[in-house]
């Protein structure tokens, strides 16, 4: 009997080696998440909608959307590859203390796309808004990035060539930089700032470093008000160009426009902007350049209320 036994179940072993193994879920396309949802669902169709953004991104494929169906506060996020956030303008991401809400750390090529959301840090120790260490392109339209601590709103931080655009967007309030672009490794980082207000950081509004990417950033239609400076850029071997165009440079507390290199290169132009209220209007160290188009408003600063060295129009 014992026999007959041991034969049935050694039998019955290689019938199931022999079926064919069940699928993997698929990831979807389309995710969803609700303030009214649970993390125990498949976030794959509005009825059963994920509670949090790192749920919902588990179960979304790459490249595909993330779609935010009520305001709630959604959690923190790290992005490993490309996806677009539909936040509608009442999705709210906030960070744990010495986190940032939203970390990429995607791969070459990939796209990520965030629109419509709220993040603050609440002013909570050592967080930032989002930070992109790796990945094509990083895209923030019609959002809210404030009260964040030591690391700011935004620390674009890629490790290859890369694309930063933001647009119709407060980034205000924070600890740091409104937006720091810091690349590293070799490439060239390129970045759009288009109806971007840039208001009271204690550091810069728009602060651009390099010590090997090439960079170019143009700022068009848009504030860097009262912050402590405007615009900075320091080249420390990368050449960075920053084109300001149309925007209003007012009331910082050191410099409304600032280069500084030894190396390869740091150069703003500027037209059709006002530059106001500023404590400099304008400074230059070493071989860091400033020119205008003589198109500008500059007046009303402690120092430095003449224009920069101008060129014609093109």
């Amino acid at each position: 009997m014992t026999k007959i036994v041991s034969l049935l179940m050694l039998l019955v072993t290689v019938l199931v080696g022999l079926l064919p193994a069940a699928p993997a879920q698929a990831l979807a396309a389309r995710t969803f998440v609700s303030a009214a949802g649970s993390d125990s669902n498949n976030c794959t169709n509005v009825a059963t909608p994920c509670r949090h953004l790192a749920t919902a991104y588990a179960a979304t494929a790459a490249d595909g959307e993330i779609y935010v169906l009520d305001p709630a506060n959604y959690g923190s996020l790290t992005i490993t590859h490309g996806v677009s956030i539909e936040g509608h303008g009442w999705a709210s991401i906030a960070p744990v203390s010495g986190q940032p809400a939203i970390t990429i750390i995607a791969n070459t090529g990939d796209k990520i796309n965030i629109i419509g959301v709220v993040l603050d840090g609440t002013a909570l120790t050592g967080t930032t808004g989002i930070v992109f260490n790796g990945g094509g392109s990083l895209h923030i339209q019609d959002s809210v990035i404030r009260n964040f601590g030591s690391e700011g709103g935004i620390f674009f931080q890629p490790n290859a060539s890369s694309q930063l655009s933001v647009s119709n967007t407060l980034i205000s309030d924070n600890a740091a930089d409104a937006i720091l672009i810091f690349p590293l490794g070799s490439g060239t980082t390129s970045g759009v700032l288009d109806h971007v207000v840039m208001e009271n950081n204690a550091d810069a509004g728009l602060d651009v470093s390099s010590s090997t990417q090439a960079v170019n950033v143009t700022v068009s239609d848009s504030v860097l008000a009262n912050n402590q400076d405007g615009v900075t850029i320091v080249s420390n071997g990368g050449p960075v160009e920053v084109m300001v165009r149309n925007c209003t440079i007012a009331n910082n507390t050191n410099v409304g426009l600032g280069a500084n290199t030894t190396t390869n290169g740091a150069n703003i132009w500027v037209t059709r902007s006002t530059i106001t209220g500023n404590g400099t209007g304008w400074s230059v160290l070493n071989s860091g350049a400033v020119t205008s188009y003589a198109d500008n408003n500059i007046d009303g600063n402690t120092n430095a209320n003449t224009a920069p060295p101008q060129i014609g129009y093109k």
